[in-house]
């Protein structure tokens, strides 16, 4: 549960420099582009997967591509590139349900429709299931802060 309205979490999931902001991997280092606004819409990240200490793909780039959006409700991509070829085509996605004490955000990763040429290599899923909730965390801890004193 976050203490915030749907739009509030929504904004932070749409503007790609909050998706580094809450990471909880340390793998994004950065993001370039305009925050979505609707399916197709795409921006890129740059990351580093050495954080992991899993596979020494090292700095490089993806191209984050929105596959479901709907306002304050439901957002989903996947990476349309980056170095690994053919792309992996796992999904992850947010469902914001509104609460009495704020949002209900499910976080959910789905690797169902990953290439077959991926398939038991054992790979999946990149992120467990302690660092999606890791994420969440750090989701409510930046959209339940107050303003800084000096701009209120």
């Amino acid at each position: 549960m976050v203490a915030a309205s749907p739009a509030a979490v929504f904004a932070v999931l749409t503007d790609p420099a909050g998706h580094v902001a809450i990471d909880s991997s340390g793998m994004l280092q950065s993001a370039e582009g305009r925050p979505v606004s609707q399916v197709g819409d795409e921006f890129v990240v740059h990351m580093d997967r050495e954080s992991l200490n899993d596979y020494p793909l090292g700095k490089y780039d993806v191209t984050v591509k929105i596959t479901k959006f709907e306002p304050d409700a439901l957002l989903e991509w996947t990476i349309a590139s980056g170095v690994v070829e053919p792309p992996l085509r796992h999904l992850y996605g947010y469902r914001l349900e509104p609460a009495e004490s704020g949002t209900l955000v499910i976080s959910y990763y789905d690797w169902s429709e990953i290439d077959e040429v991926y398939r038991g290599k054992g790979i999946f899923p990149v992120i467990p299931e302690a660092g999606l909730r890791a994420t969440l965390g750090i989701l409510a801890r930046t959209v339940e802060q107050p303003a800084p004193v000096g701009s209120r």
